[in-house]
């Protein structure tokens, strides 16, 4: 029917969400911490049908090698304007690649990473 949430585990949680909530301004719905686990779950909304769960575990394993590694290829964010988004984000002090266009759709997008090397595109709506 359509996708419930994203979940995502990250290595150091106060920068992952400073880097979620500050850097790509997503609303925090809860924060919760669950001591049995010594772990923080943070619920994001992104506009008004997605949620990310950030995750917080102590030692958790490191993500496959990049960039054609098995499993979650990327996260994607639809955007207005895409030159405005990468601007933004390079202010922010993000490294963004270049601006390209899907072959198929004529679409503009780009890439950039979580704190994690999650990669992250960008593409236009």
């Amino acid at each position: 029917m359509k996708i419930h949430h994203i979940a995502i585990i990250c290595s150091d949680y106060k920068v992952s969400k400073q880097f979620y909530t500050e850097i790509l301004n997503l609303n925090i719905i809860r924060e919760v911490y669950r001591e049995e686990r010594q772990s923080y779950k943070l619920d994001l909304a992104i506009g008004d049908h997605y949620v990310i769960e950030l995750f917080s575990f102590p030692d958790p394993p490191k993500r496959p090698s990049r960039p054609e590694a098995c499993g979650l290829r990327h996260l994607a964010f639809s955007v207005e304007n895409v030159t405005e988004k990468r601007n933004e984000l390079i202010e922010k002090g993000l490294t963004c690649e270049e601006i390209r266009i899907d072959e198929f759709t004529g679409k503009e997008f780009f890439f950039t990473q979580d704190p994690d090397q999650l990669p992250l595109e960008f593409y236009e709506m």
